[in-house]
């Protein structure tokens, strides 16, 4: 794969002015011109990748095992590389986790029923214990969540429509994806919520939404890596300027780690 090292090109791009349905034209071809500071190889069982989140010291990804029907939440040493430690978080007929989000010393992992329509739990893991404190039930397939820091924000299959969620499990409110993108992982931040995922089976995007209005305020389109796998097909998270990508599955993944530049406003 050639990674332009150049300083990192990937501006914001303002949708002031248009509809949330309607991606900004991007000004440069993708993820892949950004300033790629690492590609660390994982050394540990992975099934097929789901969603990631980072810490200053770990990886956690968690993956599917679609023969075994068990799903996995995995640590990794953001230096080495190395599986830690892991926990299955298979709940019943709910195998399939997807994008989840760290918060505090909480883990809000997604399980849900691998097909559309289906249903699925929002754990609350301990970090430190990898215990189960709570498990919300939905009458739906979610793949993927971020936690706001007072309601949680789930999509469900490819991301059509977002539940938001207070701690006590009410949905407090549902609506449909502005975006064509379909959503595999989720984050908040900073006020926004940002989503990856894919758009064709060859090109993705990363969007910046404005919460709660979900205005489309920036996008970053994706290509794929030198495996032909979209940048954003799978695990995303997001520190700052810090990007860091999960696209491919087990035993051979890899974790890009790119920065970005910062939104124009």
């Amino acid at each position: 794969m050639k990674v332009c090292l150049a300083p990192a090109l990937l501006l914001a791009v303002s949708a002031a002015g248009q509809k949330p349905a309607v991606h900004p034209s991007p000004e440069v071809s993708g993820v892949e011109n950004a300033v790629l500071v690492q590609t660390l190889p994982l050394n540990g069982r992975l099934f097929h990748v789901q969603g990631i989140d980072v810490d200053a010291a770990h990886l956690w990804v968690t993956s599917v095992d679609k023969e075994a029907h068990k799903g996995y939440l995995h640590e990794f040493d953001r230096r080495t590389g190395n599986l830690i430690r892991e926990v299955e978080v298979t709940d019943g007929p709910r195998f399939h986790p997807g994008g989840f989000s760290l918060a505090g010393e909480s883990i809000w992992v997604p399980v849900a029923e691998y097909r559309a329509h289906s249903s699925a739990v929002i754990e609350e893991i301990d970090r430190r214990t990898l215990k189960i404190k709570r498990k919300i039930p939905v009458a739906d397939h979610l793949g993927c969540v971020a936690f706001t820091g007072s309601e949680l924000i789930a999509g469900n299959w490819d991301s059509r429509q977002f539940y938001v969620l207070d701690l006590s499990g009410k949905v407090v409110r549902v609506f449909d994806n502005p975006s064509t993108t379909q959503y595999q992982d989720i984050k908040f931040a900073d006020g926004k919520l940002i989503g990856s995922g894919s758009l064709t089976p060859s090109t993705g995007a990363i969007d910046w939404f404005a919460w709660p209005s979900m205005k489309l305020l920036r996008t970053v389109k994706s290509g794929v890596t030198d495996r032909q796998k979209t940048f954003t097909g799978e695990g995303m998270a997001i520190k700052g300027k810090d990007l860091y990508l999960l696209p491919e599955d087990g035993p051979s993944t890899r974790l890009f780690h790119f920065t970005i530049a910062s939104p124009a406003n």
